[in-house]
């Protein structure tokens, strides 16, 4: 008989504080390992794993690679680094960055739906965006169990409400609540499971150098091109979550697309503005000098031209605003 006794945690905006209530709450003979990604800037280094541990009667320590998972350890990502699950070993991969991130949640969930099928507990924390609804969607998918924090008591509610989004949660709870329930759903009996058996298709970024893959194991295309590389975009089929995926790797949720592609945007006006505002600026300078050389022949043009960038340029931050005003914190509504 198995138990559930690997649970994966993805947290994002406002995580640090949700960890910590959930690991404070964890029984010191918690009988599953626990893995944790939260979203950090791969620049900088992380405190993470030292902040648990100070709150956690369970021993917290950054991820090892090639480590062998043991029950009552806690192990968190380290810095630019997916954290995966390989034939019961810690993998530390610098494969393609998924939603922007690397780690991120969605790859870590993937892989340990894949070795441990309904022995996974996965849990979604506090962040924006949709970022772990995919994943927490495969943990379903194979009879795993789901637990969200309750947007109500979340920093940043938009991860838990994806989530929930996505499938039918198990458990949705305060952050302080999520501890001591797991010391319970890690002695429930599991179903068996063989590895690889009703998995996700979706391909994971494990290795940084992969073999081309053809369109056709890559999905359908979408359409768009990937914000990180500019590469054409695959939407992988999936029940509940759309996913997109581009030929090196690079993933991304409905949200971070959108997001990404707002920014683009937004960086592409920015582009036009400077444009039209140095063409009306040289424009005038243009027409300042020809009106001291020779008096006035071609001032009115260059005059006019320097009114209608200027026209131009206003309408362009007028659009900037609007877009800004319509996009912020816009969450996508998510396909059945």
């Amino acid at each position: 008989m198995t138990h559930r006794d690997v649970v994966v945690v993805g947290a994002s905006a406002g995580g640090v504080e949700a960890l910590r209530a959930m690991v404070a709450g964890l029984p010191a003979d918690l009988p599953a390992a626990v893995l944790v990604v939260l979203h950090v800037p791969r620049s900088a280094p992380s405190a993470l794993a030292a902040i648990l541990d100070r709150a956690s009667s369970l021993t917290v320590r950054p991820a090892v690679d090639g480590e062998t998972l043991r029950r009552g350890r806690v192990y968190v990502a380290v810095v630019d680094r997916h954290l995966l699950i390989l034939d019961n070993r810690i993998r530390l991969s610098r494969g393609p960055a998924e939603n922007g991130h690397r780690p991120a949640i969605d790859p870590l969930f993937r892989s340990a739906v894949r070795s441990f099928g309904p022995r996974v507990i996965g849990v979604v924390l506090s962040g924006t965006r949709d970022d772990g609804a995919a994943g927490l969607a495969f943990v379903a998918q194979v009879g795993g169990v789901t637990v969200v924090q309750d947007p109500a008591d979340a920093a940043y509610p938009a991860m838990p409400e994806a989530a929930m989004s996505a499938c039918d949660v198990d458990h949705v709870v305060p952050a302080a609540e999520i501890g001591p329930l797991l010391g319970e759903l890690a002695r429930q009996s599991a179903p068996s499971f063989v590895p690889g058996q009703d998995s996700p298709r979706e391909r994971e970024p494990v290795e940084s150098r992969r073999e081309p893959a053809g369109d056709g194991d890559l999905g359908t295309p979408a359409g768009y091109g990937c914000p990180a590389c500019g590469g054409a975009l695959f939407e992988v089929s999936s029940e509940s979550v759309p996913r997109f995926r581009c030929r090196v790797g690079h993933g991304w949720s409905p949200d971070s697309l959108l997001e990404e592609q707002s920014a683009a945007l937004e960086s592409a006006l920015w582009m036009a503005l400077r444009a039209l505002s140095e063409k009306a600026s040289l424009s005038r300078q243009l027409a300042e000098a020809m009106r001291r050389r020779t008096g006035r022949p071609g001032l009115d043009r260059l005059e006019t031209t320097a009114r209608d960038s200027d026209v131009a340029a206003e309408m362009i931050r007028s659009l900037i605003e609007e877009i800004g005003s319509t996009t912020a914190g816009l969450p996508v509504q998510l396909t059945e």
